[in-house]
């Protein structure tokens, strides 16, 4: 009977107790009125931060985040966004979005993408102008623009409106471990490992 009983407390404090989340938080309103809003209309829900991105295009890798951080109004939301521009030749280096999967829209050029799943198997597509490609939450990935004479531009939307980034640890690709034995371990080419190690280690 005494056990009985302590079963069902430990059932009980179990149901009743806070559980952790790292997801967004479930909001009980419409929205969340925006930090340093004074008075709450359009313009509160308005990101204008982007502009600047069709005037000139960078010289290296770029993304121009849309998260909680830069934009309040997502608060609650579940969404964020980024551009993401790579010049010819240029890469966006193994990563993880810990909060959120991404979902890849090329608006032009190509791209080669991968993403590693937890049985260490590199899932790899090359990307043409118009596709849409997801990296599941949380799993290792990268997108790589081999084309050496035109950029490419791409969308993403996540499933947070903080997803966060993870870089794969530096000591990976700057510890002097021979390419040939990166690329086999990351089951792609050498030519590959040497254009991640590139953006890894740039300073």
């Amino acid at each position: 009977m005494v056990r009985l009983i302590l079963c069902l407390l430990l059932a009980f404090t179990i149901t009743i107790s806070p559980k952790a989340s790292a997801s967004d938080p479930d909001i009980l309103s419409d929205f969340i009125i925006p930090q340093n809003c004074t008075s709450v209309d359009g313009s509160c829900f308005t990101f204008t931060g982007m502009r600047g991105i069709f005037y000139h295009f960078p010289k290296t890798f770029t993304v121009t985040k849309v998260s909680m951080a830069e934009f309040p109004a997502l608060n609650g939301q579940s969404v964020s966004y980024a551009v993401l521009q790579y010049p010819a030749g240029n890469i966006n280096p193994p990563h993880t979005h810990p909060r959120a999967a991404e979902l890849l829209f090329l608006v032009s050029g190509t791209l080669e993408v991968g993403f590693v799943d937890t049985k260490n198997v590199l899932y790899t597509q090359t990307l043409k102008t118009g596709d849409i490609f997801v990296f599941p939450k949380g799993l290792v990935h990268f997108q790589y623009n081999r084309n050496h004479q035109e950029p490419a531009l791409a969308i993403s939307a996540f499933g947070s409106a903080s997803a966060g980034t993870s870089s794969v640890p530096v000591s990976v690709f700057a510890t002097g471990i021979d390419d040939e034995i990166l690329a086999k371990a990351f089951k792609t080419d050498i030519d590959t490992i040497k254009k991640l190690k590139a953006g890894i280690t740039k300073p």
